[in-house]
């Protein structure tokens, strides 16, 4: 109350009269009375101007309006050790990359595509010549047996020249699927082989079990040098004789395969190796091998001799249909 107090000495002291004040005493000392009380009362009151905007400001929800950074990471990352089982790959395999299935790797392993034409072509044959459906099926599914056997034994014994020109498609070579494991199933595949080429009879069985035999000696034996078609001429020319003395049971004894039919068989398997020989000519070339196909393919150059195997081989297919319509497969 400064200026209250500063008002008040101006008075006169002798007879209680306020003195003449100059006008500039007046306009800074002396108050209304309407700034007097607007004074006393801004004295009493409480800061409502801060309670006010006190009450007026929101209260902290825990939110925050600001976008947050895209690279910001999830508080809850999945755990490493739990499978992603989502989708339909995440439920056939439990999670896991088909990649890393052992059946899929197996199955890659086989050379399925060789495995089920040569299967579904011999079964179409036994249907052909005569034979009733189920002895047709039965030569399906052996055949088929003794192909993946091959081709899982094909990946066992080139899985270090694999490994050497990068083929990623050879899951034996990759390391994704052990040595042994394909062994294993090599054997189990014979234990299965074994009944079922016998399901048409014990002499028919012998046959196809000898010419899958003489195919896994093909790859170890002579398939590096000019022999290297041996085994695909030998292992061919006794698949007549398997579906000629075939029939139903254990016990079944049928007839001996016309000599063309088995020629002819000889010549196609010959073909096929020379066919499927054209897509690996500069690994086998590079590893120093000197069979027939590689040399042909020295000096024609891979495109023709692909184009003269796959017209010798469909020549041969041809003859063996034709001849086969007219002689039949067996005597």
């Amino acid at each position: 109350m400064a200026k209250t107090q500063r008002w008040r000495r101006g008075r006169s002291a002798g007879d209680g009269t306020p003195a003449e004040a100059r006008p500039e005493e007046l306009s800074e000392e002396t108050p209304t009375a309407a700034e007097a009380v607007l004074e006393a009362d801004l004295e009493d009151a409480p800061e409502t101007a801060d309670v006010a905007d006190a009450e007026a400001a929101p209260e902290p929800d825990g939110t925050d309006d600001a976008e947050e950074p895209e690279d910001a990471e999830d508080p809850h990352p999945p755990l490493p050790h739990v499978p992603d089982r989502s989708g339909l790959t995440g439920w056939l395999f439990g999670g896991r990359n088909p990649a890393d299935v052992v059946p899929l790797q197996l199955l890659q392993a086989a050379h399925a595509k060789q495995a089920i034409t040569t299967a579904l072509a011999m079964g179409l044959v036994a249907a052909i010549a005569g034979r009733p459906a189920r002895e047709a099926g039965v030569v399906l599914v052996t055949v088929l047996v003794g192909q993946t056997i091959l081709g899982w034994h094909n990946d066992i014994v080139d899985r270090q020249r694999d490994e050497a020109h990068g083929l990623t498609g050879k899951p034996i070579a990759a390391g994704r699927l052990d040595p042994g494991t394909a062994w294993y199933a090599v054997i189990v595949g014979f234990l299965l082989l074994l009944p079922l080429a016998t399901t048409t009879g014990a002499k028919a069985g012998a046959f196809y079990g000898a010419s899958v035999v003489v195919a896994m000696l093909g790859n170890i034996v002579l398939r590096t040098g000019f022999l290297s078609w041996w085994s695909w001429a030998v292992s061919f020319a006794l698949l007549p004789a398997y579906l000629s003395y075939g029939g139903w049971g254990g016990k079944a004894v049928g007839s001996p395969p016309e000599p063309a039919i088995v020629v002819l068989a000889a010549l196609l398997g010959i073909g096929i190796h020379f066919t499927r020989a054209v897509w690996g000519l500069v690994a086998d070339h590079e590893d120093g091998w000197t069979y027939l196909p590689l040399k042909l393919g020295l000096k024609l150059g891979a495109t023709r001799l692909l184009a003269l195997s796959t017209v010798y081989t469909v020549v041969v297919a041809v003859l063996l249909v034709v001849v086969g319509a007219r002689v039949g497969l067996s005597r």
